[in-house]
């Protein structure tokens, strides 16, 4: 970036790295604001992710405003720098939202590799019968003539035990549900699911329940929240397509105890949507670091951006109203994970802890089981890994009853 000043004019070289400078900190705070509006906590990350966000800036804005001038050296010298201070950025926000765990998984990624041990629907036919010790990955095309929702390629996970016996056993199933930035895959790769069913199918003779990484968005940063709306109709969408076709095409159970919704962020908020507005589809949900219900900022904002000036959407998706329209609820029951940072002996603070106190007050009053749990720890998918690993055996217990006695070996 220094390459680009002409020091031999110190005063018009001081007036361009001001410049500069003002226009790097705009826009790092453009950032910030764009972040803090989505309740994605800004303030956790990393103070290297801001220095190279401000630095890649600069060297952008000092690139136009000298390039006329410079030499192709130069030129080509700061091009260099600049692509390297875009991968600082991209290496940075990888550490702090933790989407990619090693390198291996990162360019698998950006090669568009398939996730592990995948197979095809008319592969599957051929297979049954045969061991398949670390179960398979199929990618799914729901229809979506219901919901008319334009969706990227799902996928579902099948444990081991689904390809023993003339026809597969009727598993439960876990639908998946990303964060606001996502792809149906994260849940596989960031969040380690597909891991964590393994370990516990390797500990139940390949019994464990089928993982449906679900599309909630449509496209990576469509904030759709799981509701019909403006956005698309994604609740009609998993309720009304996805179930349906999962429990039609791979024998999951049809009964709500045979389901649960889990999720992350956005996903976790969808989870807790799903299972109080459907407890005959989902009876047992998971929730880590979720809001308090749907939103895209403060109430009103949320009816005009989410529900296209709608009120009874938003009475509709909102959890707890819809928990006290719905009455005593006789067999749901969920699991609330939060992170927090230390604010006081032993206690810890965070909206989505917040959050959580008055969805778990409402719940509990009304009839729904639930745990509450919090831990130390940042809005990052390493979190939301861990938090389903600990969460997992309860899970199975609640789908897969009496199988859950060797479960407590995943949380040593």
């Amino acid at each position: 970036m220094l390459g680009l000043v002409r020091w031999r004019k110190p005063v018009r070289s001081i007036a361009l790295l001001v410049v500069a400078s003002v226009c790097a900190m705009a826009v790092t705070g453009v950032v910030y604001a764009i972040l803090e509006s989505h309740d994605l906590s800004p303030e956790t990350g990393p103070l290297a992710f801001w220095v190279w966000l401000f630095l890649t800036v600069m060297t952008v804005a000092m690139f136009g405003l000298t390039v006329a001038a410079a030499s192709w050296t130069r030129r080509a010298v700061v091009a260099i720098a600049g692509l390297l201070t875009v991968l600082c950025v991209a290496l940075t926000a990888n550490q702090w939202a933790g989407f990619y765990p090693d390198v291996g998984r990162a360019w698998s990624a950006v090669i568009g590799q398939s996730p592990p041990n995948e197979t095809s629907l008319s592969a599957l036919r051929t297979l049954r019968g045969s061991p398949q010790p670390d179960g398979r990955t199929v990618a799914i095309d729901v229809p979506h003539r219901i919901s008319g929702f334009e969706h990227r390629t799902e996928y579902v996970y099948l444990p081991p035990a689904w390809f023993t016996g003339a026809h597969p056993p009727p598993l439960p199933a876990i639908a998946l549900f990303g964060g606001v930035i996502n792809t149906p895959l994260d849940w596989a790769v960031s969040g380690e699911a597909i891991t964590t069913d393994r370990r516990y199918a390797a500990a139940h003779n390949g019994f464990a329940p089928i993982l449906v990484f679900v599309d909630p968005s449509g496209s990576f940063t469509d904030d759709t929240e799981c509701v019909d709306g403006p956005h698309g109709n994604v609740d009609t969408r998993i309720t009304r397509e996805v179930r349906p076709y999962v429990v039609r095409v791979f024998g999951a159970r049809p009964d709500a105890r045979g389901w649960a919704a889990a999720g992350w962020s956005m996903g976790g908020t969808c989870a807790v949507d799903l299972a109080v507005e459907h407890p005959s589809q989902f009876a047992t949900f998971l929730d880590i670091s979720g809001d308090v219900g749907p939103n895209l900022g403060d109430h009103q904002q949320t009816v005009d951006r989410l529900y296209g000036g709608r009120g009874d959407l938003w009475s509709r998706f909102d959890p707890r109203t819809a928990i006290r329209r719905h009455g005593s609820y006789l067999d749901s029951a969920g699991w609330f994970d939060d992170e927090g940072h230390v604010a006081g002996p032993h206690r810890l603070a965070s909206s989505q802890i917040a959050a959580t106190n008055a969805l778990s007050s409402v719940s509990r009053a009304h009839g729904i089981a639930t745990i509450v749990t919090a831990r130390p720890g940042r809005h990052c998918w390493p979190f939301a890994a861990e938090g389903f690993r600990r969460a997992f055996p309860w899970l199975a217990h609640r789908l897969l009853p009496g199988s859950d006695r060797a479960g407590s070996a995943l949380l040593r």
